[in-house]
């Protein structure tokens, strides 16, 4: 699969959150997320293997209460099912990839089960 760059597509997960699928194969699926400063993913885990890295801005990450102030160039790898969360310090992009692919954030669907996975 090929994706070029664009602005169109992304959808809004919570309020001050956008995310977008940028492509996906049988194994793993890379979105990029945008995140407004000030607004919060709340702690959540799911099965999958989720690798990030920040584009730029500046956000706080949690991965089973440990505390990462990360800045533009960090990058990180949260093991299946460990919990999560993450705030903005900053308005931030950040590219995530999942492994196995998140059936909930294929483009196909809706984004409905992944925010209420942020509810566990």
């Amino acid at each position: 699969m090929f994706s070029k760059s664009s602005n169109e597509g992304y959808r809004s997960t919570i309020k001050g959150i956008k995310q977008k699928t940028l492509v996906y194969g049988q194994a793993t699926l890379m979105a990029c997320l945008k995140m407004e400063k000030g607004t919060r993913i709340p702690t959540h885990n799911h099965p999958h293997e989720q690798t990030g890295y920040l584009v730029s801005g500046g956000t706080r990450l949690i991965i089973d209460n440990e505390v990462h102030n990360c800045s533009p160039g960090d990058s990180w790898c949260i093991p299946a099912n460990a919990k999560h969360s993450t705030f903005a310090i900053k308005d931030s992009v950040i590219i995530e990839i999942f492994s196995p692919i998140r059936e909930d954030l294929h483009p196909d669907t809706e984004y409905a089960p992944f925010i209420q996975s942020w509810n566990r």
